[in-house]
């Protein structure tokens, strides 16, 4: 990044630097002005000098070779006039422009570079890859659903090389880096595939990344490779940047450098301590979009049968309990549910009434204390009877408000009475 654009006195090229300061540096560069507007892809809404900018850049990339450039499938610029090539073409010119402050030639620099990087490190085909990383899926780096607005969210934790024989596995030696490397670029490949490079579609993603546990001197390293050759490859990817389970240094180190950065840099960067996970990851992202061990209501078993199943949100107050009833239940009917609070720490059960005088109430789940650490309950009863269904959270112990979520389906009976 070029001096005059970032306030930040750190360089890519320092591997001296700590891992939380690298991760500070993928979030508040590059500086720019508040009233820059980070995600405007109509060309409408850009200055006059912007678009002379989006022109020029063009320009010179026709003119620096006869080969036809192309990235994402997208050619730069189109050789055709179709509206929509155009239209994917000037998203993608725009996102170095914009990472460059619409400076031309640092614009062309960059993505010559980037394409130059592209071909050597074969990303236009790295997703077909087996790179044999099946214990990592879902666990250090992740594509899973997506945040309200319709942006791809990926999931980074690397807690998980807390564990000596798992680090040495994976970053043991100068090979064994670079091939994880190439599995990180190909996570990230496989959402920038999901986006829509459309004037007001969406072309970026979320990050959420997990702080808990991760060691730090030792993912030093390889931090510092991950986060220069996203920023160097892939400009204005990310819409938001969230971090989880946020220890009290990265907060001081935040609040140290929290003056230098716009209001627009401040908005895309979201700190979330330890206990507050899931009522942070709501305000983002749908429930039946959070994985099970962040307080929401994702399997990775459920993420190959099509799109999630829409949850309903609630909100469970110091001092209360919620009882959430289902009714109009069959006999014969089958109701299969999922239910979590976030940071759980309180009393949950469930219990079937059926509506009959004199039958009585059956306890489906006996009272029991959740664990702050309890992934999503999901259960299943068969109706022997026409009732209801009542799900109980107690947070009478408790001062604290939690976010909470469950979702339901009935199965009616198939059987036919002759």
């Amino acid at each position: 990044m070029d001096p005059s654009s970032s306030p930040s006195p750190i360089s890519f090229s320092d591997h001296n630097k700590t891992f939380v300061q690298s991760l500070m540096d993928s979030a508040t560069t590059p500086h720019r002005t508040p009233s820059f507007k980070e995600d405007t892809y109509h060309l409408h809404n850009l200055k006059p000098s912007e678009k002379k900018a989006l022109q020029d850049l063009k320009d010179k990339l026709t003119a620096t070779s006869d080969d036809h450039f192309s990235m994402w499938g997208v050619p730069l610029p189109p050789p055709t006039t179709t509206i929509a090539d155009a239209e994917k073409s000037d998203v993608i010119l725009l996102k170095f422009l914009r990472a460059r402050d619409f400076r031309v030639q640092d614009s062309l620099n960059m993505l010559l570079k980037c394409l130059s990087w592209r071909k050597d490190f074969g990303a236009d085909t790295i997703v077909e890859e087996d790179l044999g990383f099946e214990e990592l899926e879902g666990v250090v780096a992740y594509m899973n659903g997506y945040d309200r607005e319709g942006h791809p969210v990926c999931y980074n934790a690397y807690g998980v090389f807390k564990d000596k024989e798992m680090y040495e596995k994976i970053f043991g030696d100068n090979e064994k880096l670079k091939k994880f490397l190439r599995w990180r670029v190909q996570v990230l490949e496989r959402g920038i595939q999901m986006l829509h490079f459309k004037p007001g579609g969406i072309n970026s993603i979320i990050q959420v990344t997990d702080l808990k546990d991760m060691p730090k001197r030792e993912l030093r390293v390889a931090s510092n490779h991950i986060l220069s050759l996203f920023q160097d490859n892939y400009p204005e990817m990310v819409a938001r940047k969230i971090f989880i389970n946020v220890p009290w240094y990265f907060s001081m180190l935040y609040s140290v450098f929290s003056p230098f950065l716009t209001q627009r840099t401040k908005s895309k960067f979201v700190l979330s301590k330890e206990g507050n996970v899931a009522e942070t990851l709501y305000k983002y992202i749908r429930p039946e979009d959070v994985p099970v061990q962040y307080g929401g209501l994702s399997r990775p078993s459920e993420l190959k049968t099509g799109p999630p199943k829409p949850a309903s949100e609630f909100t469970v107050k110091g001092g209360e309990k919620v009882n959430i009833q289902i009714e109009g239940i069959e006999a014969g009917a089958t109701i299969t549910w999922d239910i979590v609070v976030g940071g759980w720490d309180l009393e949950y059960s469930a219990e079937y009434v059926p509506i009959a005088d004199g039958s009585y109430t059956i306890a489906v789940e006996k009272s029991r204390k959740m664990s702050p650490t309890e992934e999503a309950v999901h259960n299943s009863y068969t109706a022997k009877e026409a009732g209801k269904l009542v799900l109980s959270v107690d947070n009478s112990a408790s001062r604290k408000r939690k976010v909470a979520s469950y979702r339901y389906l009935v199965r009616k009976s198939t059987i036919v009475v002759m």
